[in-house]
């Protein structure tokens, strides 16, 4: 293969595979501090890596170049030139640029993302992973809610995050590192958004055949949003206003939905799946996978197989008329 074609294919298979990485879920566009600091030591990195590669390029097309001639370019074939080369280029530079690189991302970049004491951050939500979705809580309040976590904007928020069953890892790239939820011993990790917005985020640990699709979601409210924002999820569920939603709360009741999901307000107090006190606040639903809107949620309820398989949600056995009466009470749920 000519040498430039072998260039240009090397050339498009490393763009192909860096734009595969693009996306919202991106530690190159930060909104915080502690991201900024992560964003720079990846900078850092890129370009030393970089020159590191491009010098031993450089030497291999000489090499290819000059086949029959000894010895190295300007330093020539003096065995004491070559040895002060290789110990400089192969040790010394390497040794020097390691500690650097060491000394840097541990004074400067761990210490800036490191999470402060809870009592030097102005809120703290639980978050606990389990196969495969996100609880949210806020501690002090009854507002319980799943996937989206909601944040004051310009406000360090102290989340405590581990997992109901395997190793999950909490992580919003935009806000800060990543964390790992783990089985009975809690973590921590600062977030803090410095203009309202939508920031993604995921689970970066493989926690099973779903592991792509658990995902999670920061909105960074005003304080006056944010605020009205969780009194409401702290209220009970809204009283049934219609006849058909009234039915739909007592086909919730009687079905095994209550045996998986609470709803304040109700007698329903299962635990396995999310609160569904106020699922209608919410844009999404199964982790971010499919969005919050009726004709999907039904589809849900019927058979959540379809739309997350694996999902540890079964599928209800309900007549039509029953699940017309179900999907109009959940709609209901704001």
């Amino acid at each position: 293969m000519p040498l430039w074609r072998a260039a240009w294919l090397s050339f498009t298979l490393v763009g192909t595979l860096a734009l595969s990485g693009c996306g919202q879920q991106s530690t190159l566009d930060p909104h915080s501090e502690p991201a900024r600091q992560i964003e720079t030591l990846w900078w850092v990195m890129l370009v030393g890596s970089v020159i590191a590669f491009g010098g031993a390029c450089y030497l291999l097309v000489i090499a290819w170049r000059r086949p029959e001639r000894t010895g190295l370019p300007v330093v020539g074939d003096s065995p004491r030139a070559i040895e002060a080369t290789v110990a400089v280029f192969g040790i010394a530079i390497p040794v020097v640029a390691l500690i650097a690189l060491f000394v840097y991302s541990n004074v400067s970049v761990i210490q800036a993302t490191e999470p402060p004491a809870p009592e030097e951050t102005a809120m703290t939500i639980e978050v606990t992973g389990s196969q495969w979705w996100w609880q949210v809580r806020y501690p002090g309040t009854p507002a319980i809610t799943a996937n989206e976590i909601h944040i004051p904007v310009n406000t360090r928020v102290n989340i405590v995050t581990e997992a109901e069953d395997v190793i999950h890892s909490f992580w919003i790239p935009q806000l800060n590192r990543k964390v790992d939820s783990l089985p009975g011993k809690p973590n921590r990790v600062e977030i803090f958004a410095d203009e309202p917005g939508r920031y993604l985020g995921s689970c970066a640990e493989f926690c099973g055949v779903q592991h792509a699709q658990m995902d999670v979601a920061v909105y960074a409210d005003t304080p006056e949003r944010f605020r009205a924002w969780l009194d409401n999820q702290a209220r009970p569920r809204p009283t049934p206003p219609t006849p058909l939603a009234r039915k739909g709360e007592q086909v919730f009741l009687s079905k095994q939905c209550a045996s998986c999901h609470t709803i304040r307000g109700t007698s329903a107090r299962g635990e396995v799946g999310p609160d569904l006190t106020h699922l209608k606040s919410r844009e999404t639903l199964g982790a971010l996978t499919i969005p919050n809107r009726k004709g999907y949620l039904a589809g849900w309820v019927i058979d959540p197989q379809t739309m997350k398989e694996g999902t540890k949600m079964p599928a209800l056995d309900i007549t039509g008329p029953e699940l017309q009466a179900l999907v109009e009470y959940l709609e209901r749920l704001r």
